[in-house]
């Protein structure tokens, strides 16, 4: 009786793991599902003189956004696939893509606000001619028009590389216009407008520059890629008394070639960044089970 009992205890969790990698095979529309070596997420064509960059889902997953620019990064563009029929649609450029760069979408926890950088110009008195944060947000279904964030203090700074919290808390890097000194920031949400901006207290052994950073929604860690000789990716965890420390570099099956651009699915999941090795610049969008790592040792 013992015997035919944990028979049946097998059979439940193999049933059950079998389910669950199913429904993330539909959830995401691949054939593949990553464990802890990170795999590139969909081989999306690339012209030969392009390169790929961050790639991230809408909240309910119905909608995947990449970035393309030229190798001397000169234009950027946005592209937006859609589940249509159980399969991905055509790449098109995104509702919020102009003539000018965009860069570093973020959607807000809910999905009814689209936070990206760009370089079209704000046409406002003290405000640089550079990367700054822009949204767009959606009523009744339809994306409004982007409008200018405007982080006081930065206005003549590069700002790029949004995300924002479930407490309206938005957080980016920020540099000089020679991209000097690059930290990460946050600001704060009153009434609908953005205070001055402080850099973020994060605890890094390292003296390093800290670029595309990712916040998850509780604020409970980041993850961001610190500028050395390479860029690694890092993951710091909130204290609860706003510092931010445990951080540590990403295992070296993620840290290879120089990544950066990181996105963590809603699920806590999975980790989405870009890798490449600069010398062939044959850059991909990976994703790999992040479970193990969110983990304070």
């Amino acid at each position: 009786m013992k015997k035919l009992n944990i028979i049946i205890l097998i059979t439940i969790c193999f049933l059950s793991c079998k389910n669950e990698t199913e429904n993330i095979k539909v959830r995401f529309l691949t054939e593949k599902i990553p464990g802890d070596i990170p795999i590139e997420f969909k081989e999306i064509i690339i012209p030969n003189n392009k390169l790929i960059h961050k790639g991230i889902f809408s909240p309910d997953l119905k909608e995947y956004y990449y970035t393309i620019s030229d190798k001397g990064f000169e234009q950027f563009d946005v592209y937006a696939m859609k589940k249509q029929n159980g399969t991905w649609s055509k790449a098109e450029k995104a509702f919020f893509n102009s003539d000018h760069s965009e860069h570093g979408m973020s959607f807000s926890p809910d999905g009814n606000s689209l936070y990206f950088s760009s370089t079209r110009p704000v046409n406002i008195d003290g405000v640089s001619e550079t990367w700054h944060i822009w949204k767009s947000t959606k009523i009744d279904g339809k994306w409004n028009e982007p409008t200018f964030v405007d982080i006081p203090n930065l206005r003549d700074k590069l700002v790029s590389h949004p995300t924002i919290a479930n407490s309206g808390t938005i957080y980016f890097h920020a540099s000089n216009l020679d991209y000097s000194e690059m930290d990460i920031y946050h600001s704060n949400q009153v009434n609908g407008s953005f205070e001055n901006a402080e850099k973020t207290p994060i605890s890094v052994n390292l003296q390093v520059g800290k670029c595309t950073p990712y916040f998850s929604p509780k604020e409970d860690y980041l993850i961001f890629a610190s500028i050395g000789h390479q860029l690694d990716l890092m993951i710091s965890f909130n204290d609860g008394k706003g510092k931010w420390g445990n951080t540590k570099i990403l295992n070296e099956k993620i840290n290879k070639f120089g990544q950066g651009n990181p996105y963590v699915t809603p699920d806590n999941k999975f980790l989405f960044f870009t890798s490449g090795n600069n010398s062939d610049q044959k850059w991909k969008v990976k994703w790999v089970n992040i479970e193990s790592e969110l983990k304070v040792n």
